[in-house]
């Protein structure tokens, strides 16, 4: 009987069938130079840059040399000081709101949040009636709320009062505006925050109770760092919008930036140079705003991702001047 050793070859023994590896060797053809991968061409791509050009330029064109905007009377008026007051009572107007917006807007927002049916429904009509109504006439509203109420006073319920004052005397145009928009910004304020509050996930909240951290620590170390990264975006929409919103307080005549810049085109009938001027400070202000938004953003987002966070326009300068010098 054959043993296996007899049957199976030797791995030491060549095998006769099996090709030659020097011969297929010498039969390949000879290493060339590895494939580089090209991008696919988009030519679609490249014709829209160049007509967004185009109209960029055309439109930049017609500001610098269309005389109709009246640059040097834009530049004198710029920096004049009623232009500067009128800017600093609309800042002055968007902070005060704002601030007492989210004040407000966090109480709504916990009222909203609540399992107190009541609490939760008069949450929601506030806010359905504020949200639904136009800011402008809300402002109208409250400027004629003496018609309404002419006295305000102080007193027992259905008893005698001891301060009574006049609506009229009481409330004026600033103290109007400020009662109108700060109403209207708690409404969208009490929106943002309840959705910042419902971003974040169950789990983690239910986690933090299993291990008996107290509500205040996962308030403050879990529920609010984490609602931040919604709300942040938002909350820096409205800051925007609330700066342009106070430019309807002009109605109500109160001496806002558009107010002003009304103020000075109604006596020297330059319409046109006086509303570039408004239009500038708000170009300038808002830019400033999305500035800080970013760098808010960047702030709350650290730990979101792995990769760690995008470097800032400004990083990216220092880098591209690095090179530069470097070549």
């Amino acid at each position: 009987m054959a043993t296996p050793q007899d049957v199976l070859p030797s791995p030491s023994t060549p095998d006769p069938s099996a090709p030659d590896p020097s011969a297929l060797d010498r039969s390949a053809p000879p290493p060339g130079p590895e494939a580089r991968i090209v991008a696919r061409r988009k030519p679609g791509q490249w014709i829209a840059a160049a007509v967004a050009l185009l109209l960029a330029a055309m439109a930049v064109n017609s500001l610098i040399r269309n005389r109709a905007f009246q640059w040097n009377v834009v530049a004198d008026w710029f920096t004049a000081r009623s232009v500067l007051n009128g800017l600093t009572l609309t800042l002055w107007l968007t902070a005060v709101t704002l601030a007492l917006g989210f004040l407000l807007g966090t109480v709504l927002a916990t009222m909203r949040l609540s399992t107190n049916p009541v609490l939760r429904t008069l949450s929601w009509g506030y806010i359905w009636i504020f949200r639904s109504t136009p800011p402008l006439v809300q402002l109208l509203f409250f400027f004629n709320i003496g018609a309404l109420y002419p006295t305000l006073g102080l007193g027992i319920p259905f008893g005698p009062e001891f301060v009574t004052v006049r609506t009229v005397n009481l409330i004026g145009p600033t103290l109007t505006a400020v009662i109108g928009l700060t109403l209207l910004e708690t409404a969208y304020a009490a929106e943002v925050i309840r959705g910042g509050i419902l971003s974040v996930d169950r789990g983690q909240l239910e986690a933090a109770a299993a291990l008996g951290i107290g509500r205040w620590r996962v308030l403050r170390r879990i529920i609010v760092p984490q609602a931040m990264r919604a709300i942040v975006p938002s909350a820096g929409n409205m800051l925007i919008g609330a700066l342009k919103g106070t430019s309807i307080v002009s109605v109500l005549a109160v001496s806002d930036l558009l107010y002003s810049v009304q103020l000075v085109y109604l006596q020297s009938y330059r319409v046109i140079p006086m509303l570039m001027v408004a239009t500038l400070w708000y170009l300038v202000v808002t830019t400033l705003l999305s500035i800080g938004q970013y760098y808010v953003e960047r702030h709350f987002a650290k730990g979101a991702t792995r990769d760690g966070l995008p470097p800032t326009p400004l990083q990216r300068a220092r880098a591209a001047y690095r090179r530069v010098v470097g070549a």
